[in-house]
């Protein structure tokens, strides 16, 4: 495993995640276009981006573990050809149910890469230091991506129509797949973990209860029994997962994990964090395109700024974390996001551009400060062969995060999200919120990084590497 094959297989990996991370913010600015050329309602919209980020939340940690079990280069090949053909049937759905069924697919095959080419990464760089460099171009990619993603997005929308953001991704997987086919190893994890399906169905049932509940309560009703029903399935469920998984001896989310300050605080760091992400994207997009009247191109192009801060600040917090660890990078995150979410609050319908465009940069470069200490704090403190459980749930955290936050669009400010009355009147209330949000990554940027957080993890780390079996110190102290 020469330095320059290594390179090959963090550039192979890191393509998987440009286009799962992309994919999940460019077609915010198609929204208006697919609104208009599908006749979608309000509720539909928000669903054409949540079932992409829930299923992805919902089948991270399972592929996570099928990529232990059955092979990680195996799996990951898999879910590239996955994701290539529901790209494929997005571009070229007839309608709204048909886009959503699509993407559904299109976030089956997501979900088999992240986790899988993250865990491929720690597998690969094994020194202490190669493996943070490493692990920080990967947090930086997650950042790039995800801000290109609406410029990028506007140019192709402008230039052909909302289905070739689409079609972007089918060049990307079949680089990957050559990539990964002759440089990739196929390693396996020397714990087979068994699938736990029950598991799997609890935690699938709760996101989806809860988001149900979010998406459907202002246009059914919060009384109506549908969305009283999806509440209740949520918190049952939900309570059911802790318990159950409590018990097992194999867990499919090993609680124990969040006995870690810092790992439990990043976990949450990353929902707030693209919670405020995916509100700003969808609510701004509509924003651009309805109420200002501007193009898709011209929406991409006010969103530059937060791609030029992901440029600079995503790379820059990769090597703050490196040398001055999670704190420095996470304190400047919640300030910048903090500080755009108020003056977005304060902010009129009619607001100049050139405000709009200071207020993405400064978020822009909040948001992408954020990755790089997440990434490497779920994986710091972990037993080698953990790395890839402990990769995935905080991968299922950034995609939680972003459902939640834009089905607090529609909950928080659904008259905005209607086009009822003044658009920034109606939104105020959700920037705030958002704002809430930004206070809780600074808060817990201090606690995760404190010398108590950190021996938290070092007395974690011997726990969950001891054999866990029937009667074991492992499996009894879950």
């Amino acid at each position: 495993m020469t330095p320059r094959r290594k390179a090959i297989v963090l550039a192979s990996c890191c393509l998987s995640l440009l286009i799962v991370s992309m994919d999940a913010t460019i077609v915010n600015v198609a929204i208006p276009s697919i609104q208009t050329d599908l006749g979608a309602t309000a509720s539909q919209l928000q669903w054409v981006i949540d079932i992409y980020t829930l299923v992805l939340a919902s089948l991270l940690m399972l592929s996570g573990a099928m990529g232990d079990r059955l092979g990680r280069r195996r799996v990951f090949q898999t879910g590239l050809v996955v994701f290539a053909l529901g790209s494929l049937l997005c571009s070229l759905a007839p309608g709204i149910d048909a886009l959503i069924a699509a993407r559904f697919l299109q976030a089956v095959g997501g979900s088999m890469l992240n986790p899988v080419a993250l865990s491929i990464i720690s597998q690969v760089f094994t020194g202490p230091v190669e493996r943070a460099r490493a692990i920080g171009v990967w947090g930086g990619v997650v950042g790039i991506s995800m801000a290109l993603g609406p410029t990028v997005g506007g140019l192709l929308i402008h230039l052909i129509s909302w289905r070739a953001v689409f079609w972007i991704n089918l060049p990307i997987c079949l680089a990957a797949l050559v990539l990964t086919a002759i440089f990739v190893p196929e390693t396996r994890s020397a714990t087979m973990r068994t699938i736990d399906p029950i598991g799997q169905a609890l935690a699938v049932a709760f996101l989806f209860g809860m988001v149900f509940a979010l998406i459907e309560g202002p246009a059914l009703g919060w009384g109506h029994p549908r969305v009283v029903v999806a509440a209740v399935v949520a918190v049952l469920t939900f309570v059911a997962f802790l318990r159950y998984e409590a018990r097992r001896t194999d867990p499919f989310i090993d609680l124990r994990f969040f006995r870690s300050v810092p790992f439990a605080s990043a976990t949450v760091i990353a929902i707030c964090a693209f919670a405020s992400w995916g509100a700003l994207l969808f609510m701004m997009s509509l924003y651009l395109q309805g109420a200002r009247g501007f193009s898709a191109m011209q929406t991409g192009l006010i969103y530059l700024p937060i791609a030029v801060g992901a440029l600079v600040f995503s790379p820059l917090s990769g090597r703050l974390v490196g040398r001055y660890g999670a704190r420095p990078s996470l304190l400047v995150s919640g300030v910048m996001i903090v500080t755009a979410s108020i003056v977005l609050a304060l902010l009129g319908e009619s607001a100049p551009v050139w405000s709009l465009m200071a207020v993405f940069a400064v978020f822009g470069i909040g948001f992408s400060m954020v990755n790089a200490p997440i990434t490497n704090t779920a994986v710091s403190g972990m037993p080698l062969d953990r790395a890839g459980a402990a990769s995935a749930v905080t991968s299922t955290s950034r995609q939680i995060g972003v459902s939640i936050g834009v089905a607090l669009c529609g909950s928080v400010a659904g008259a905005a999200l209607a086009g009822h009355g003044d658009f920034a009147a109606s939104a105020r209330p959700l920037w705030l919120l958002c704002a809430a949000l930004g206070m809780v990554i600074v808060v817990l940027g201090v606690v995760s990084t404190s010398a108590r957080a950190m021996d938290s993890a070092r007395r974690l780390a011997p726990l969950i590497d001891a054999p866990a079996g029937p009667g074991s110190k492992a499996a009894t102290d879950v």
